[in-house]
């Protein structure tokens, strides 16, 4: 005897189906605030630009270039919060001229092909620090070479008797990260004063390694896939974050970013070290996906000077 099914039984199921067909195809949407940051999407259509004109997005970029440190530069006024001018100002040369110079760029003061090109590749979010230059000399003709390394501001160090540090994962972290980190963590324990040690207490770890999204409590909120890939903190804080929207992965893989060379990168941050113009060194800001990167020369010079051994 064949089974029976009524119109009404056969109707949910395909409502059913449907439903979580739909379901795939439009995951939950995360939910925006904001502190939420742009995607940098907008700066494509900015081409062109410079002082003088208004266009739609230089608000934002007014913003993230301010939480880069390119408008904390002596002699530049710093946009407030939330400010919402689209106005291509001085300010906003001077900051871009900054920019320019830092990543070796043709210093044009305008938003050219290169400068949004290079703008919009992904980074670590932590900002570059410009203590040497100031509104004159950004003014000037003379071309700016960037320096080597650089220490965050007032040179925070561990205190001298801490040279062995601990970190951890929160539980249910991606066991992979762990192999990643251990290597990083070895790569500069063999080219500094320092050793590393994995504990299971997360609480107590001097280190605290975690995967983060979007707006996550710190000030420093995430902006989805690319962009800013991870940030961390001067020392003693200890934090370190990663956007856990980004694809990871270990090693090397197309359209991914290896977490051993951004990993080593954020500790590079977390002993202290900020970035560097030097494109060679693992310290320098941009991380691009498909590629591993070790220690160059002046992250082991910069390291030992915050650190003599």
């Amino acid at each position: 005897m064949e089974p029976k099914y009524s119109f009404r039984s056969l109707s949910c199921f395909a409502f059913f189906v449907l439903f979580l067909l739909d379901a795939q195809a439009h995951p939950p949407h995360r939910k925006e605030t904001d502190k939420t940051p742009q995607t940098l999407d907008y700066l494509k259509n900015l081409v062109g630009i410079r002082k003088g004109n208004s266009a739609k997005g230089l608000s934002h970029l007014k913003n993230y270039l301010s939480n880069l440190g390119y408008m904390n530069i002596e002699g530049i006024k710093k946009p407030p919060p939330g400010a919402n001018d689209d106005s291509f100002d001085e300010n906003l040369e001077l900051a871009i001229r900054a920019y320019q110079s830092f990543f070796k760029l043709k210093v044009t003061g305008m938003l050219d092909g290169d400068t949004v090109k290079q703008i919009m590749e992904p980074r670590c979010g932590v900002a570059d620090n410009f203590a040497v230059l100031n509104k004159t000399l950004l003014q000037s003709k003379m071309p700016i070479i960037a320096s080597r390394y650089t220490f965050f501001p007032g040179k925070p160090v561990w205190p001298a008797g801490k040279r062995s540090l601990t970190y951890s994962f929160p539980p249910g972290t991606r066991p992979d990260i762990n192999r990643c980190l251990l290597a990083a963590t070895d790569i500069w324990g063999a080219n500094s004063a320092f050793g590393f040690t994995y504990i299971d207490d997360y609480a107590n770890a001097d280190v605290k390694i975690s995967f983060q999204v979007r707006d996550h409590g710190d000030g420093n909120p995430f902006d989805g896939p690319l962009g800013i890939l991870a940030h961390a903190f001067a020392p003693t804080d200890g934090r370190l974050h990663m956007d856990g929207d980004e694809k990871w992965c270990d090693g090397v893989y197309e359209g991914q970013f290896d977490m051993q060379t951004v990993g080593l990168h954020e500790m590079g941050h977390i002993l202290g070290l900020m970035h560097t113009g030097d494109v060679g060194a693992v310290m320098y800001p941009y991380i691009g996906p498909n590629s591993r990167k070790g220690l160059g020369q002046d992250d082991v010079d910069g390291i030992k000077a915050l650190y003599p051994f």
